[in-house]
């Protein structure tokens, strides 16, 4: 087996978006959303454990034989990963996600105006939501160094594991990793508020009582931004709501129609010219929609973000629409993701 620094270097040179390396099988490669074998033998399992524990700390060898799993960051040369370990039919599973040291800008990631308008908020709340892999965790890196590059403030990362590293320009920027900076997203968040924040990034919300906290910091006038795993605006409030008993849901409506300031539901599609572009379903709580949320009548939202184009609005569907008309995706693409029941 090679070295599995040569492994992380070959992800880094193929410009691959994530390395998989898993005990009894051959190492896999994603390049441009298409998995790739690198090798044509089966990694051996014993070996591949042996080098994958030689990448942690004791702490974190601890943490993953008591918990079976473990996120961390890990640097090689110019290249940055998230790394998640795990078993898998009693062998080591590896996977681990190319973060790119410079973080691109609003124009090579082909932003709307209305992210731009995201980043220039003083307060509330702005969502970006999507499946795993569509970066989310790029789409905010950005807006936050938007943020960075055009005026003070004191920003605050919540993050397991840290991915973009940000450089202070105009800000005073904190980045604090889950189980080494704090032992969880509730627990940091319980304290933020008393470290003069006027940004705070929570990498994702997984829990009630994160999800509470970010929405009290958001209505005391802190700009928050966060993620969740949904595929689309008015999923991401549902999952927000669900998440709680019934006698607490309303009051969770209420907070949330008044702080959530924009939804971005975004998925990667291959491009025509190689890599993919953002296709991007964006909401902007206006007044409509904010009665909507209050009453919860969450249905009526995918009608209210089609009418409501001068506002910065759009759907998924006019997003993909709006690409295969620019030439950056095939129709066999576009007539994918919009479904075989709408023609394009």
């Amino acid at each position: 087996m090679k070295t599995i620094k040569s492994y992380f270097e070959l992800a880094i040179s193929e410009k691959a978006s994530d390395l998989h390396l898993v005990g009894n099988e051959k190492p896999v490669l994603r390049i441009e959303g298409e998995l790739k074998e690198i090798e044509d033998k089966a990694l051996d399992a014993d070996a591949l454990e042996t080098a994958v524990l030689g990448l942690l700390s004791s702490d974190q060898k601890k943490k993953f034989n008591d918990a079976l799993e473990l996120d961390f960051g890990y640097e090689v040369g110019e290249g940055r990963f998230r790394v998640n370990l795990h078993r898998q039919e009693g062998a080591i599973g590896m996977s681990a996600r190319l973060i790119p040291k410079k973080i691109p800008s609003a124009e090579a990631l082909r932003f709307e105006p209305a992210l731009i308008n995201f980043s220039n908020l003083l307060d509330g709340l702005v969502l970006v939501v999507g499946p795993t892999g569509h970066g989310k965790s790029t789409t905010l890196a950005s807006m936050v160094e938007q943020i960075n590059a055009s005026r003070k403030a004191h920003v605050v990362t919540i993050e397991d594991p840290i991915e973009f590293l940000f450089e202070d320009k105009q800000c005073l920027i904190e980045q604090r990793e889950v189980g080494t900076d704090t032992h969880s997203f509730a627990e940091a968040l319980k304290h933020v508020l008393r470290q003069d924040p006027n940004v705070i990034l929570v990498g994702e919300m997984r829990d009630p009582e994160t999800i509470a906290t970010v929405l009290t910091a958001a209505e005391t006038g802190h700009l928050v931004f966060s993620t969740l795993h949904t595929s689309s605006a008015a999923e991401a409030i549902e999952r927000i709501v669900d998440v709680f008993d019934g006698a607490k849901q309303k009051q969770i409506l209420i907070q949330l129609s008044a702080v959530l300031r924009g939804v971005v539901a975004q998925q990667l599609l291959p491009s025509v010219n190689g890599g993919r572009v953002s296709a991007r379903e964006i909401l902007v709580n206006n007044s409509a929609i904010s009665n909507l949320i209050r009453e919860n009548n969450i249905a009526q939202i995918y009608s209210a973000i089609q009418t409501g184009a001068k506002e910065g609005m759009i759907t998924m569907e006019n997003s993909i629409k709006g690409l295969l008309k620019e030439g950056l995706i095939s129709e066999e693409i576009a007539q994918k993701r919009v479904g075989k029941q709408r023609r394009i």
